[in-house]
């Protein structure tokens, strides 16, 4: 197993935002992580990579994290890339990449490049020596993911890639969110689009009030009208 997260708790202050998470996730498999706004599912993230401290169990091949540093926890091959697309405006799109590298490991040298990326994304590549902060939405959120990806991590998690883009980069995004699945990478997908989350999932967890309340396939997911209409439809 990947990842394996056992009765996860984290607070801001005083509020009890997870109420004993549940969730795990396989070799290769791309996971979504549902819900509305506010329920947790940003958090869940926050509190696995370490920048919330957590209260459970969180094991990364079979190896306990919890309670590590971030940065550690990234050295060991867990990716995340936040909501807010963090980027170095005054630095390049190739600096950004290059940033993404891990102490000591070169250009390459894992399952990404820099030429993988130009590749894959000819608009990064053709504005390769631009600063990142005249990027549009769309590419500076595929500059965060793909400096993510430069760290060569084994699961990836991804919190709202789709947020705020036009309809033909979503669809970008998910192409990528393919490719990196078939490149063996795991990925933990939070998501509002349910179309696209449903597409391209193995499997859905939903949350509800800082906890897990359905967990199945997108399949079984279509078929329970009540989990959706409660905990999914605004």
């Amino acid at each position: 197993m990947m990842l394996d997260v056992q009765d996860l708790h984290a607070y801001y202050g005083k509020s009890h935002v997870l109420q004993g998470v549940n969730l795990n996730i396989q070799e290769g498999e791309i996971v979504a992580l549902l819900g509305r706004n506010g329920v947790g599912r940003s958090t869940t993230c926050k509190a696995i990579i370490g920048e919330v401290p957590p209260q459970g169990s969180v094991t990364f091949r079979g190896q306990q994290i919890a309670g590590k540093k971030a940065y550690d926890i990234a050295r060991l091959g867990l990716g995340y890339v936040p909501e807010n697309r963090d980027i170095f405006p005054g630095l390049t799109t190739r600096q950004n990449l290059i940033l993404g590298l891990k102490p000591g490991q070169k250009d390459g040298h894992g399952r990404w490049s820099l030429e993988t990326m130009f590749d894959m994304f000819e608009n990064l590549g053709n504005r390769a020596d631009t600063e990142a902060s005249v990027l549009s939405g769309g590419e500076k959120q595929m500059l965060t993911i793909c400096r993510t990806l430069m760290g060569d991590p084994d699961l990836i998690m991804i919190d709202e890639p789709t947020e705020g883009l036009a309809p033909q980069m979503v669809q970008k995004v998910a192409a990528v969110l393919k490719e990196i699945a078939k490149r063996g990478i795991s990925t933990l997908l939070v998501e509002q689009k349910l179309d696209i989350a449903m597409d391209i999932s193995d499997r859905v967890y939903v949350m509800g009030h800082g906890r897990v309340v359905f967990e199945g396939t997108p399949a079984e997911l279509k078929g329970r009208n009540d989990i959706r209409k409660e905990w999914l439809e605004v």
